[in-house]
């Protein structure tokens, strides 16, 4: 095989296809520079895939494989690079004996086309799963407690607790006399747990006993504790 007649041949045929496009950067190796970019490709607004596929002819090609490099590329994440080289390396291996820059900048034109949709789509359900996140925190932000018909009952029974302890107060205090401590109790649930929480908390009042040990030694006077007029505020030693 005359490997520098079918190199010259295949180079012309890439300067026909690519015209405009094709770039020849060295002839003694032959090395070209092809772009290669998806459909939209759109520079100016970040659209799309692109980049130079360059190609360097070895002596003996196209029986050994061409030197390939990616360059000059936009829009790529960084792991796109050794992707797209690992691809071709698969065409090469697969055209060996035969020209093959064609089929090369073919595929790698399928390849960044392919790569563009799926990360549009990943980007387009990540964004349509935000959205809804978003969405399900606001609807569930609104909503409050879900009513059942358990929940609903017990709101039912508690509302007419509640309503008819505040009819008796009005009715009352309309009297002039206040809830009992059993009404207050009904009324209030969590008074019960006042004084269980006080003695929980270990802060009890201590009782000094001695302080009583003479009660017996008072001297009362058992008609001012019998007499029901007696008011012991208005008690005067003095009087005694």
């Amino acid at each position: 095989m005359d490997y520098v007649e079918e190199q010259k041949g295949e180079i012309e045929a890439l300067e026909s296809i690519y015209y405009g496009d094709f770039e020849i950067i060295s002839t003694t190796p032959y090395k070209f520079s092809i772009p290669i970019k998806t459909e939209d490709y759109d520079f100016d607004n970040d659209v799309g895939l692109g980049c130079d596929l360059v190609v360097t002819y070895t002596d003996k090609y196209p029986e050994e494989a061409p030197i390939v490099e990616i360059e000059n590329t936009d829009n790529f994440d960084e792991d796109y690079i050794p992707e797209l080289l690992s691809h071709l390396d698969v065409q090469i291996q697969e055209n060996l004996g035969t020209v093959m820059v064609f089929t090369l900048v073919s595929s790698a034109q399928e390849w960044l086309h392919m790569k563009y949709e799926n990360a549009q789509k990943e980007k387009e359900e990540k964004e349509a799963r935000k959205l809804k996140e978003e969405e399900e925190a606001e609807r569930k932000r609104f909503e409050g407690t879900r009513v059942t018909i358990e929940t609903f009952l017990k709101w039912k029974q508690q509302f007419e607790q509640e309503l008819g302890i505040d009819k008796k107060r009005e009715l009352l205090e309309k009297e002039g006399r206040k809830l009992t401590g059993r009404e207050q109790f009904m009324r209030d649930n969590t008074l019960n747990e006042s004084d269980l929480k006080f003695l929980d908390s270990g802060d009890a009042v201590k009782v000094d006993e001695s302080l009583f040990q003479d009660l017996d030694d008072l001297d009362l006077d058992d008609d001012e504790e019998d007499d029901e007029d007696f008011d012991p505020n208005n008690y005067n030693s003095d009087s005694s």
